[in-house]
């Protein structure tokens, strides 16, 4: 008989168990925290206001991910225009940029540098661009990318530019480009065809749940458990045991004592390299360092609560000015009136971008409270004397880092995983060590479910411009990969089954007939 186990209580574990139970299959998730499920898309509570651990916008090209939000929700997501901007030097900079505005912010002189050094981009592009800063100044010259892109970036992921993978810029700025920024700024705008392909970054409406988005993951929850599914809280991994056919049971740690779970199949959305580290017997020594080499950056959000009705209009802002260490700000009113519980006043989420066991991380609450309140003030949003009171919370391995190592770790411990426990699926942000959106997640989610139903699809394909194909009988997502012009030996394999689909789909668009078999159910956010 089929019994899933699924560790991690986030977007697609919750997804998995979702379709899972819709099919009669025993599922039990394991989810570390001991009172939320959503992972990093939960929703945080504090004396009745409500915030995310980052803003969570709702949209997706999957219409069946758009379809599946309001199945759950219905009434109770809404549709919210999109409002953000950079702070840099005492300006509001749009964003998406626009042509005018960066023109009376920076001046006429600074512009005309800054489409100098396009050109020189253009017409000199670095060659074999690997990194972050490499593709970035491709797409946007040099003086533009140190004034939007550099100092937000390194604040982010505390590595410089030139060392963060190019792979970064191709999965979450794709097809943005200069051109593209000047035609959205000065072309009047069309109607969208439901062909045309959406730039992410450009997005200008999104939904998003009333009581924000935790409360997607509480509803799942609760059809889950009515379903016969089982969702544990406060469950620690401490070893998932394997034998001669693969992964056979997880043994979690609990407020209760030890609990062992045994299934036929598993889904992770944990952490790589937690998983590997847990594995009885113990992964061999060169899988060990790959996992040991995969990085993570740590995030902490400072809730403000202000009195004062009206702060500002975004949802959030960039904060690229080095003078303070916040790197973003949530007006979580702004995304919805059910976030707050008195219209007088505002809640406002100071995102915190550091490492587990740096200075920053080891503060105090109240250190942390103080040095936002005061940051706040220093750049002249806010009047820290409003500040009535805040709270802080930590989210370890908030975001995969994609050095320019992180792609063979993962294959080698790919490798050894889909040879070794066959019947383990890896899902999620964490579990593949993929910077994917909720959306991404869901589907991975879905489709490795589905692949215990019975289905062929490849999970490994979903990622931020995926588009799922279902030519014959072959169901894959198409998304080229953004990839490293020199390859190094130990580099990504390429399934025989996925070879095969790309040499079909190949002869489709170089032949008669039908050239795009494509359905257009392409992830995107």
């Amino acid at each position: 008989m089929t019994r899933v186990v699924v560790i991690g209580a986030g977007p697609s574990g919750l997804t998995a168990a979702y379709e899972l139970t819709k099919a009669g299959v025993p599922v039990t998730v394991l989810e570390r925290d001991p009172e939320r499920v959503g992972g990093l898309a939960r929703t945080e509570r504090y004396k009745n206001f409500l915030f995310d651990i980052g803003g969570h916008r709702f949209f997706s090209k999957s219409r069946e991910i758009e379809d599946l939000w309001t199945e759950i929700l219905g009434e109770d997501m809404l549709v919210r225009d999109r409002l953000s901007r950079i702070f840099y030097k005492g300006k509001f900079f749009d964003y998406p940029l626009r042509a005018w505005n960066v023109f009376v912010n920076l001046g006429p002189i600074n512009v005309a540098r800054a489409l100098a050094s396009y050109v020189q981009a253009r017409l000199h592009p670095i060659p074999d661009a690997r990194s972050f800063e490499d593709w970035t100044i491709n797409a946007f010259g040099r003086r533009l990318y140190e004034t939007f892109f550099k100092s937000y970036t390194e604040k982010v992921w505390g590595i410089p530019c030139s060392e963060i993978s190019a792979d970064w810029a191709a999965q979450r700025i794709k097809g943005l480009s200069m051109m593209s920024l000047l035609k959205a700024t000065l072309l009047p705008k069309r109607k969208k065809g439901p062909r045309d392909r959406i730039i992410k970054t450009l997005l200008d409406q999104f939904r998003y749940p009333v009581r924000g988005p935790g409360q997607m993951w509480e509803a799942v929850t609760s059809r889950v458990r009515e379903r016969g599914g089982e969702i544990v809280l406060d469950a620690a991994v401490e070893r998932a045991e394997r034998g001669p056919a693969g992964l056979e049971r997880i043994v979690a740690k609990t407020a209760s004592g030890t609990r062992t779970e045994a299934g036929t199949h598993f889904l992770s959305s944990m952490p790589m390299r937690d998983l590997i580290a847990a594995l009885a017997p113990p992964a061999p020594p060169d899988v060990l360092r790959a996992a040991n080499g995969l990085k993570y950056r740590d995030f902490l959000t400072v809730a403000l609560i202000v009195e004062q009705e009206k702060v500002f209009p975004d949802n959030w802002i960039y904060i690229h000015d080095p003078s303070v260490s916040f790197g973003r700000i949530q007006n979580f009113k702004n995304w919805s009136l059910g976030m707050v519980p008195d219209p007088s006043l505002t809640c406002l989420g100071l995102e915190y971008f550091c490492s587990d066991g740096d200075e920053l991380w080891q503060r105090t609450d109240e250190d942390l409270r103080e040095l936002a309140r005061t940051e706040l003030g220093r750049i002249g949003l806010v009047d820290p004397s409003r500040v009535r009171d805040g709270c802080v919370v930590r989210m370890r391995k908030a975001y995969p880092v994609y050095d320019d190592s992180y792609r063979e770790n993962v294959e080698t411990v790919r490798r050894f995983l889909e040879a070794e426990l066959p019947n383990l699926q890896l899902i999620g942000r964490n579990g593949m060590h993929k910077y994917n959106n909720q959306d991404h997640a869901m589907m991975t989610g879905l489709l490795a479910s589905r692949n215990i139903l019975g289905g062929t699809f490849d999970v490994w394909k979903v990622n931020s411009d995926a588009e799922y194909q279902e030519t014959g009988d072959v169901q894959d997502s198409a998304r080229a990969l953004p990839k490293l012009l020199t390859l190094r030996p130990g580099g990504p394999v390429i399934p025989e089954k996925t070879r095969r689909w790309r040499t079909r789909r190949s002869r489709l668009n170089q032949g008669g007939g039908e050239a795009d078999a494509r359905d257009p159910r392409g992830l995107s956010r």
